[in-house]
């Protein structure tokens, strides 16, 4: 079979806009200390894939540097775990997680992730990411935005307003917790999606 006659290759803003809005129905779980991050990790060494990402607050200073990452959200199915790294920083038992090999996890421009993770801590093996701008040039889709290769597979739309919303606030509002868990569930059901 011929993957690249699979789906279109691009989409406009325009088409985007007509499409109904993707949500996350599953569970939230917000990890703010080492405790709960315990439990997260324990609970995730059961799956073979995740979806992830990352946030960080946004700098609207002229070449000051990026802002440490705030959130890294890893999700399954069912559960995304959004981890404030803002506060409990990189604990080694996340950073072993991160580099265990038998659990896929599945992304997009996760070099800018791993770069920005990488300034907290470094995560030294790889091979377990998956990157879906690669992936899907396989697939004949040149879009390399989340929001545009969601739209192409899915006909829906994923909403970007919170994306420049504050990652470090003292608590995360309901808008940015249902934005954070949809990115990195959306990254494991493209991957899964076209797989299947």
């Amino acid at each position: 079979m011929d993957l690249t006659q699979t789906y279109k290759s691009t989409i406009t803003k325009e088409e985007i806009n007509s499409l109904p809005y993707e949500t996350f129905e599953g569970k939230i779980v917000i990890i703010s200390n080492e405790i709960d991050l315990q439990k997260c990790i324990h609970a995730l060494s059961f799956e073979t894939i995740i979806g992830i990402d990352t946030e960080t607050r946004p700098n609207f200073q002229k070449g000051s540097l990026p802002n440490p990452v705030a959130l890294l959200q890893l999700a399954t199915n069912e559960i995304a775990f959004l981890i404030r790294l803002n506060k409990i920083g990189m604990p080694q038992s996340l950073i072993q997680f991160l580099e265990n090999e038998s659990i896929k996890k599945v992304g997009l421009s996760l070099r800018d992730d791993l770069h920005a993770l990488n300034r907290k801590s470094t995560i030294e093996n790889n091979s377990s990411f998956v990157d879906l701008q690669k992936l899907v040039k396989n697939y004949g889709i040149e879009d390399q935005s989340l929001q545009k290769i969601y739209a192409i597979i899915f006909n829906k739309k994923i909403s970007k307003r919170q994306r420049l919303t504050n990652w470090e606030a003292p608590e995360l509002t309901l808008p940015q917790q249902q934005y954070a868990a949809l990115d990195a569930w959306a990254c494991l059901k493209i991957y899964q999606k076209l797989k299947s």
